[in-house]
């Protein structure tokens, strides 16, 4: 892994509204065991308070490999940076895993997978701004800039 160039930059990124109670129900029902969708809990300790803060993410693997993949300076993505470390859980499944973001050049060829592995969360990518339309795999190729892409390694038991 090579560090990331500094390509995602300014303000943490304007989420809809609707977002946050959404991913309080995803979470609410992971946490009751009840996997669905794609959908995993990634908990990464704050950078400033280190209480560890839980949003749903959708892994998907290339080539033997998995990867999250986020749209700009979120606080789960700031987070990570800075720590590098998460929980990965489905269901009540858990897994600590380290956190390794990818570098503009690495970030193209996983990102073309993306909309071919978890058509799901392609609309979502279109309506928070970070893809654009018809949201194919040379759309998130070229949205590469725009978008974190974390390689997930298991850490142990």
């Amino acid at each position: 892994m090579t560090n990331p160039e500094p390509t995602i930059a300014g303000p943490a990124t304007r989420l809809p509204r609707w977002l946050k109670p959404v991913n309080r129900v995803i979470v609410l029902l992971q946490r009751l065991g009840i996997a669905f969708l794609t959908f995993h809990l990634l908990s990464v300790p704050g950078r400033k308070t280190g209480q560890m803060r839980t949003t749903p993410v959708s892994p998907f693997y290339v080539e033997g490999r998995r990867y999250i993949v986020s749209f700009g300076q979120t606080e789960w993505v700031r987070n990570a940076r800075a720590i590098g470390w998460g929980v990965l859980a489905r269901g009540r499944r858990r897994q600590r895993v380290r956190l390794l973001e990818l570098g503009l050049q690495e970030r193209e060829p996983v990102l073309r997978q993306f909309p071919l592995q978890i058509p799901a969360g392609v609309r979502f990518f279109v309506q928070v701004g970070a893809v654009q339309p018809p949201a194919d795999s040379d759309a998130f190729a070229a949205a590469a800039p725009r978008l974190a892409v974390f390689e997930v390694e298991p850490l142990g038991p």
